[in-house]
């Protein structure tokens, strides 16, 4: 029997019921303080990103990466610029109170070809086995 997923004590239904003051108390003093600047002149971006999420949008694209992921996002597809190409995030129960950033991963790993013809002078040896 999978566990209830709760947060700070309280379930989804029930976070989901709570007003945007009592939510913001649940949450990091890091949080609490981004989400309460959304009145600013600077926060442009990410109240359209809220209004498109209350639009219930299947799938949003945004460059936004340091929205905080709230108990109404949970179960959306949202697409996060990763600086190259964006990156589908599906939000579950367990990332409420993170970034969107946090899942949309900037560096890749870096893979090498194999040593030998075509490649720079100083790697054509290639020891025989």
């Amino acid at each position: 029997m999978p566990k209830e997923f709760r947060y700070r004590g309280y379930t989804l239904e029930e976070l989901n019921r709570l007003s945007y003051e009592e939510l913001f108390n649940l949450l990091p003093a890091r949080a609490r303080r981004s989400l309460m600047r959304l009145n600013a002149e600077s926060a442009h971006g990410k109240r359209v990103f809220i209004e498109k999420l209350r639009e219930g949008k299947d799938q949003i694209k945004t460059h936004e990466r340091d929205i905080i992921i709230l108990p109404n996002m949970v179960g959306k597809k949202i697409m996060v610029y990763s600086g190259k190409e964006f990156v589908t995030v599906e939000i579950k129960p367990e990332m409420i109170g993170h970034y969107l950033g946090e899942y949309a991963h900037p560096v890749k790993k870096v893979v090498h070809g194999t040593p030998g013809i075509g490649a720079s002078r100083s790697s054509l040896y290639v020891p025989l086995k």
